[in-house]
């Protein structure tokens, strides 16, 4: 694995909006989180292990914390 993106969206009658992002631009596991003000935030890395590792984990996560997510973000 060389790359990875894994993008948690929420969709509304009048918008798509960006809750978190996990990626490996940077060669490494990092997540972004999005807030309704702020946008996007700085990143930071989640996880120490290799990009297939990683993405696993970004998936594991955003399925099951996803409701607590986007809750965040509407704060």
């Amino acid at each position: 694995m060389i790359d990875y993106r894994v993008v948690l969206l929420l969709g509304t009658p009048r918008e798509t909006v960006t809750i978190r992002v996990y990626d490996s631009a940077h060669g490494y596991n990092e997540m972004h989180r999005y807030t309704r003000i702020g946008g996007k935030q700085t990143g930071k890395r989640f996880h120490s292990g290799s990009l297939g590792g990683g993405l696993r984990v970004a998936i594991e996560d955003a399925e099951d914390r996803h409701i607590e997510m986007i809750e965040g973000w509407e704060q």
